[in-house]
């Protein structure tokens, strides 16, 4: 899981906002937060379903949209309606392979002191960030991260 939640924290945020925990919920959860590949709903479902038959895709979609509402996700619409999940809510840049569409966070002190500095001028809580890069992943390795 995301190493800023424990499940016990989780488990409290889904009571708070009147959500049911079901050890099917718990399953996508953890493997949503720990997950640094931004999967898809898809992909999602395929991994928890090996070791967890009974989820359907359709309590992917419902708990991926859960996470999302209590800020623990963000989605990222891209063409074509596909949507990948980042628990990577943190200000940070997704590196992206307009090929491949792979995904890379980069983070950096930088950009946090950025996001920091535009919030306040703005004066404005946002609800939440996205920063794209696009880069052909066969040139990832000049990226420092």
């Amino acid at each position: 899981m995301e190493k800023s939640i424990s499940r016990k924290e989780l488990i409290s945020k889904f009571h708070e906002k009147g959500y049911k925990v079901t050890p099917q919920r718990l399953k996508i959860c953890e493997f949503v937060l720990s997950s640094k590949d931004h999967p898809t709903a898809e992909e999602i479902y395929h991994e928890v379903i090996k070791n967890n038959p009974t989820i359907s895709l359709a309590t992917v979609y419902k708990t991926l949209h859960l996470l999302s509402d209590l800020g623990l996700v963000q989605e990222l619409n891209f063409a074509e309606n596909r949507s990948r999940f980042d628990p990577n809510i943190s200000p940070h840049i997704n590196i992206i392979c307009p090929k491949c569409g792979k995904i890379l966070d980069y983070e950096s002190k930088n950009i946090k002191q950025l996001w920091d500095m535009i919030i306040s001028e703005l004066k404005i809580k946002p609800s939440g960030q996205r920063m794209d890069l696009y880069v052909e992943c066969e040139k990832w390795d000049k990226i420092q991260s």
